[in-house]
């Protein structure tokens, strides 16, 4: 496939689309909407699915070139909708056993393959023309609900570790420099950066993203969206491009917490391509699915934890202002705070050095992206080597002058899982078992609870552990900033609860305005 901008142009938008539909009792808005106000909408035959679809296209004719959030556009994405109009119109009333995702668009990371005419790239040219053969294991799930895949989002190139000390957070040679669409000049933070835009500038429904360290909670944190980080191993990484089967995760970034659920219930479960993490986690999954924790008093009877060091240390006088009024919010919806608690060794599990993090996930990178090519069914490189080679060879197309590839040349020197890599997994595993966990039980917590993104960018990955991350108010100069909430393997019940009713009773996200 030639080398060529991935976004293409764009068909017209139906003249008959408004952005605002009337129904009979309320208005219903495109922007901003919901599932729910969706399938509602589409239930009266105020709305339809192709209607959506164009909706969001020309929206992102509109805002992509300066946001370069959206990598491709799935040129099937019309049809998949007129499919679901089709559906729809064909059965009526008696569709009450459609999946809440019937007909609605969602953007996938691109490092989520799909076996059909877009490319699955990371942002690097390296992959571009790759054929996967086969749907990742969460993308088979959205298309048995019917969702309209619409395209594929932005992230940082190889997840920024290529050069982890210069690739920039929403970087990648293929799509540019996102930017986020709150502030133009801030950080749009961790590689699903694209996916939060996106969601965040009303030019999707919902979105995918994957996290190692911090790549869903952070970008929702930054961009005022939900990022639901699940149990790892509670939804399938089959057909993902892998840092870590320690680490790696694929979870929902939404505008809400309900759509976050939704989305979730649609993508977890067993997959026998992810066997060993996925029979273990679809154990957690409870009867009847996650959205029966969408309970509005769900904070009441919840015990809280709160660290304060490191988490608050760096965070400007306004936010940690905030997250006092927040505590105060969660006791009077019922909620125990316990304040002032400490996780062992936290400075240790802090740092990626110390506790051989980043020494570890260089070597897991590397044996899992050469397993990951060899078994696409077509691919320009093969290996780690080949991509470090095809950069060699291109280096003004990747920009080899302006970042580098040093962190791709130090994982390409390990040599896979020996005696020192298993040594620094039984260290992370005695780190979070000692901390976080110890810490959980001997307090009895339901969650720990704090402001911004520390919690979520190391105490929730070496363990596995899920966390949500929910819109929590804005800086003076406009920039976001979230309330992250994180349990042991297992609570999404108790965190959609938590979540679900401090969102209820805050109500603190705002679209972007441009």
């Amino acid at each position: 496939m030639a080398i060529k901008t991935l976004l293409f142009s764009l068909p017209p938008v139906l003249m008959s689309l408004l952005a605002i539909i009337t129904f009979k009792t309320h208005d219903f808005t495109i922007e901003e909407a919901t599932i729910e106000s969706i399938q509602a909408a589409f239930a009266e035959n105020k709305l339809t699915s192709l209607q959506l679809v164009d909706f969001y296209l020309q929206r992102i004719e509109n805002l992509n070139p300066k946001l370069r959030s959206v990598l491709e556009i799935n040129p099937d994405a019309r049809v998949q909708a007129k499919e679901a109009d089709r559906e729809r119109r064909r059965s009526g009333n008696n569709g009450h056993n459609r999946s809440l995702l019937h007909g609605v668009p969602v953007l996938l990371k691109d490092s989520i393959a799909t076996n059909d005419k877009m490319n699955t790239t990371t942002g690097s040219y390296a992959l571009l023309g790759s054929v996967a053969g086969r749907d990742a294991g969460v993308v088979e799930k959205l298309r048995e609900a019917k969702a309209v895949i619409l395209g594929k989002a932005s992230q940082s190139e190889w997840y920024s570790l290529r050069d982890l000390a210069k690739i920039p957070n929403g970087w990648s040679t293929i799509g540019g420099q996102a930017q986020n669409p709150y502030v133009e000049s801030a950080d749009t933070c961790g590689s699903s950066s694209g996916s939060a835009i996106s969601v965040a500038a009303n030019m999707v429904s919902v979105s995918l993203g994957s996290e190692t360290h911090g790549s869903i909670l952070c970008p929702a944190d930054y961009n005022s969206v939900v990022g639901f980080k699940p149990t790892v191993g509670l939804t399938s990484r089959a057909g993902v491009i892998p840092i870590s089967s320690r680490q790696d995760t694929i979870g929902p970034m939404t505008r809400t917490v309900a759509d976050a659920v939704y989305l979730l219930d649609a993508i977890v479960g067993f997959d026998p391509r992810d066997s060993e993490a996925t029979s273990e986690a679809a154990k957690l999954i409870p009867e009847g699915g996650y959205k029966q924790f969408l309970n509005k008093d769900g904070i009441r009877g919840k015990r809280l934890g709160v660290v304060r060091h490191p988490f608050l240390d760096s965070l400007n006088r306004s936010i940690v202002s905030a997250f006092g009024r927040h505590l105060d919010i969660l006791r009077a919806r019922g909620a125990t705070i316990i304040d002032d608690l400490e996780i062992q060794d936290i400075d240790i599990i802090s740092d990626l050095y110390r506790s051989g993090e980043l020494m570890l996930l260089l070597a897991e990178f590397k044996s899992s992206i050469n397993e990951y090519l060899k078994e696409l069914a077509v691919s320009p490189v093969r290996s780690l080597a080949d991509i470090i080679d095809f950069n060699k060879n291109n280096p003004d197309l990747v920009k080899l002058d302006e970042y580098s590839q040093e962190t791709f040349i130090e994982s390409e020197k390990t040599s896979g899982i020996g005696e020192e890599e298993r040594k620094v997994i039984e260290y992370l595993e005695k780190l979070s078992r000692d901390g976080f966990e110890k810490l959980m039980t001997d307090h009895k917590l339901d969650a720990l609870v704090a402001p911004g993104i520390s919690l979520a960018m190391t105490v929730l990955a070496i363990g596995g552990h899920p966390g949500i991350s929910v819109p929590a108010g804005y800086q003076s100069n406009g920039m976001p900033f979230g309330i992250c909430f994180g349990g042991l393997k297992g609570a999404e019940p108790k965190l959609i609860e938590i979540a679900y009713g401090f969102e209820q009773a805050t109500r603190l996200r705002k679209p972007p305005i441009f």
